[in-house]
């Protein structure tokens, strides 16, 4: 018998196809092992660092986890009692063998729906990998674990409270989504964009200012591992496996590099210095 691979190696295998999408055959002239050996290394180790990281970076948050979720949402983006953003991003694959067309998003393509819920520091605090592509973002939401909880309010989400600089009322800590969510009394979305109102108008820029921040982590999160740039061509389960496992390293990595930044929406311009104005330059005659 051959000497099996060792675990070193293939946690290298993996983060050299989740950081780099490259093809398993790639990986097979890279590493000098065989299409389908590389195919079920990624699977199996992809796996494995979801059952390990799960619980240490995406941990289901208590009482006090919301609290400062919610300080760090007001802080940064003047939005109060906001305990998450939430948001769908289309996973584009190869068609599914015998899907129909389960898959084909309105975007033309098939795919399935990564379903997040993130904080303020562009970390996932949960996922749902793994929806139809033809689903949309509420019926998603209306089907996942998360949504489920949320209806029978049992996320362990702090009380009412009043908002910053009023005695009445108490209002609810809320998740905000964009116009493809329902309203409801933990899930907030912006007015309809016609005919609105000064005062309409300012709640829905505080509100996408709050919403803005998962789509930025979807950003980061594909940026960093690059196979989401491309269509995955692996079979469905282990393309499922491979998202999760992404979304767990890129919270293991948010922790551990950190994530402070000088964000442009609370940046100061200063004032000009004149000194640095051009102009006609008078020359002595």
């Amino acid at each position: 018998m051959r000497d099996c691979i060792p675990p070193v190696e293939r946690l290298v295998i993996t983060l050299r196809y989740l950081a780099t999408g490259q093809s398993l055959a790639s990986l097979h002239f890279a590493f000098l092992i065989g299409k389908s050996t590389a195919s079920m290394v990624v699977r199996e180790t992809c796996l494995a660092i979801w059952d390990v990281l799960h619980p240490a970076v995406m941990a289901q948050p208590q009482k006090e986890d919301w609290l400062q979720i919610a300080d760090i949402f007001f802080q940064s983006c003047n939005f109060p009692n906001c305990v998450g953003a939430i948001d769908g991003k289309h996973i584009r694959v190869k068609k599914p063998i015998r899907s129909g067309s389960q898959f084909f998003n309105y975007k033309k393509y098939f795919s399935f729906v990564l379903f997040a819920v993130c904080d303020a520091n562009y970390c996932f605090r949960y996922i749902d990998v793994g929806s139809y592509g033809s689903s949309s973002d509420s019926a998603v939401l209306g089907h996942s674990a998360f949504g489920q909880m949320l209806n029978n309010n049992e996320l362990d989400l702090p009380g009412n409270t009043t908002l910053p600089g009023t005695t009445y009322p108490s209002m609810p800590f809320v998740f905000v989504g964009d116009e493809a969510f329902a309203l409801g009394e933990h899930l907030m979305r912006p007015y309809s964009s016609r005919g609105l109102s000064i005062a309409r108008r300012v709640f829905n820029y505080r509100l996408t200012r709050a919403r803005r921040v998962v789509e930025c982590a979807f950003g980061i999160l594909a940026n960093k591992w690059r196979f989401l740039h491309s269509p995955i061509h692996l079979k469905l389960e282990t393309a499922i496996s491979a998202v999760k496992a992404a979304c767990v390293l890129h919270n293991f990595v948010r922790v551990r590099d950190g994530f402070n930044f000088e964000d442009s929406l609370s940046h100061s311009l200063e004032s000009p210095n004149p000194s640095g104005v051009r102009g006609t330059i008078m020359c002595p005659i």
